[in-house]
């Protein structure tokens, strides 16, 4: 039987379902789920030069409803502690130990992280608030669970 739900859609199909709609949730504390990634590349900016990039949907889970955020990681030394917070948050790592990133065992992976609101302008001239993920935790009976490994600094990149 074909997967109806995950799949290309033809210009004469027709649609019926809306989505689950968006879901801002309070800044704190989640578990997270990694939905799906893809490999991109970042054209540069001031502060980072050009460089491979993963483009990540996680799922937050909450009390609230689930929310998805696009989360991502640049495969760059000057984001060296980013990636190892990522890689140690999903198990894949510990603390101070060297890695080579398995990016297909990511789909799937889940973890802790803090979420903040991030509110821009957009194209429309209007605020808009999202959700982003500000650090990732190290798990559960690592060496400092309750403290952030890296942070996220909005806008860095």
């Amino acid at each position: 039987m074909e997967n109806t739900y995950d799949r290309e859609l033809s210009w004469d199909d027709e649609i019926e379902h809306d989505g689950e709609g968006f879901t801002l949730l309070p800044e704190g504390d989640y578990r997270f789920r990694v939905l799906s990634f893809e490999r991109a590349r970042h054209p540069g900016s001031a502060k980072l030069p050009p460089c491979n990039k993963a483009e990540m949907k996680i799922q937050l889970e909450s009390p609230e409803g689930k929310a998805v955020v696009t989360h991502n990681l640049f495969l760059h030394t000057k984001t060296e502690g980013l990636l190892c917070a990522f890689f140690t948050a999903i198990g894949q790592r510990k603390h101070g130990e060297r890695l080579r990133m398995n990016w297909g065992a990511v789909v799937g992976s889940s973890g802790r992280c803090k979420v903040s609101i991030y509110t821009y302008t957009g194209k429309d001239g209007k605020e808009h608030k999202v959700n982003q993920i500000d650090r990732f935790y190290e798990p559960e009976g690592g060496t400092a669970p309750e403290k952030p490994a890296v942070s996220f600094i909005p806008g860095k990149f």
